[in-house]
């Protein structure tokens, strides 16, 4: 009978990015929202500090993912580079590198000799590549996704406490920001929690400790050195 596994790691990659854009989209937006109404400022106001928040979080989130992403995919470029000069200068030694990661592994010598001859003569630098570096196509850098993402997503959570703002009376910002918020926090984490195969009540929660600690600390801020113009 044939077993079928459905794993979560290969979702690793844009499950990151997107998490973390969302997250600090609300977190972001949201803060700065109740930082600056705790402050007493006018309505249009907080709108105009949120939007001007969630169009630079966003910007920031992409640009950093990409920068970030692209250095990780150069160390990669450079690291077979490395490999593909390595298997042009020495073959044998290469084979006998590679059988002695698979003896490590739990491989006898002659059979991790016979593994390493056959999946170097397929695909050489594929297999120095994904066994001696780690480098496999699930978790491959891929920059403008991560910034695609990022930035998208940055956007979406940033949103919620934005819309709310418009929708809400300035004397109830705080309180519907922060309930919202934290609301759209614990629905975050638990979805990011299912998704990755996690428990869902720790993935929700800790988000919300967090999140909820970045708007206390904002209001308390806004609420001793605002100025009500």
């Amino acid at each position: 009978m044939t077993h079928h596994e459905t794993h979560k790691s290969h979702r690793t990659g844009w499950l990151r990015a997107v998490v973390l854009g969302a997250n600090d989209g609300i977190v972001s937006t949201a803060s700065l929202i109740i930082g600056v109404a705790a402050a007493g400022a006018a309505h249009q106001d907080i709108l105009l500090a949120g939007i001007a928040g969630l169009v630079a979080g966003a910007m920031s989130m992409a640009a950093g993912e990409y920068v970030s992403v692209s250095s990780q995919a150069d160390t990669e470029q450079a690291d077979l580079a490395i490999e593909k000069r390595a298997l042009q200068a020495n073959f044998q030694g290469e084979v006998q590198e590679l059988t002695t990661i698979y003896q490590q592994r739990g491989l006898d010598e002659s059979l991790a000799k016979q593994v390493a001859e056959q999946l170097m003569a397929h695909d050489a630098l594929g297999a120095h590549a994904r066994d001696e570096i780690g480098i496999v196509d699930t978790s491959k850098a891929q920059p403008l996704l991560a910034a695609g993402s990022s930035g998208l997503s940055f956007t979406i959570g940033a949103a919620l406490p934005l819309i709310t703002t418009w929708l809400t009376s300035v004397e109830h910002i705080i309180t519907f920001v922060s309930l919202l918020s934290l609301a759209f926090l614990a629905a975050l984490g638990m979805l990011a929690a299912r998704t990755g195969g996690a428990p869902i009540f720790r993935g929700g929660l800790r988000v919300c400790f967090w999140g909820g600690l970045a708007m206390l600390l904002t209001a308390i801020v806004g609420h001793l050195f605002g100025v009500v113009m």
